[in-house]
């Protein structure tokens, strides 16, 4: 049994009967019902996404997915395509199947990602936990700019727009924390 305090991006859990996946971790509120974790979830069956609000201490049974190790090779449109690294099979996954992750991932990189498999089917993809992208616009820093909680926004060359601390510039090569889409640093590359 899984307990929503264990509930992770790329999780998958039944729910009323349904298999779902998190897509993405919305925030946790507190109140006096207790603690809510809110999420934006995946049907696997059915590809339809909702947030949901789950309560502390709910239990849900977990889902038998299999995991390949792939790599992604090309993107054509909203289709991104894997190659399998055992079997050089051809992987297609969907931009909605991938969710937030399609904004994490380019064919130029060496990342080795895992597709998720619920019953033959492809329906998405575990990421490294910290990938290197580079800024290709962001407003210019100005000297003096420390690395305090103040934020701006930058746009990544996956065309994903992140919250960037006041000192990045264009061009810059940042570490991206692919759970919550936070920065960690600037890449020591």
């Amino acid at each position: 049994m899984l307990m929503t305090n264990e509930i992770r991006v790329g999780t998958a859990f039944m729910y009323e009967g349904s298999p779902l996946i998190v897509q993405k971790l919305l925030g946790q509120k507190g109140g006096r019902q207790g603690m809510v974790t809110n999420l934006r979830v995946q049907n696997i069956v059915t590809g339809s996404t909702m947030q949901l609000g789950l309560d502390a201490g709910e239990k849900f049974e977990e889902v038998d997915l299999v995991k390949k190790t792939v790599k992604l090779s090309y993107i054509d449109g909203n289709e991104y395509h894997f190659m399998d690294q055992e079997t050089y099979d051809d992987i297609m996954l969907d931009k909605d199947y991938l969710g937030d992750n399609a904004g994490y991932i380019s064919p130029d990189d060496d990342y080795e990602v895992s597709v998720t498999y619920y019953n033959d089917k492809p329906v998405g993809v575990v990421l490294p936990v910290n990938v290197t992208r580079t800024i290709t616009y962001c407003e210019p820093g100005v000297k003096g700019d420390t690395s305090g909680k103040s934020t701006k926004p930058a746009t990544l060359d996956t065309g994903m727009e992140v919250k960037v601390p006041l000192f990045c510039n264009t061009d810059d090569r940042i570490v991206i924390d692919t759970r919550d889409g936070s920065f960690v640093e600037r890449a020591k590359d």
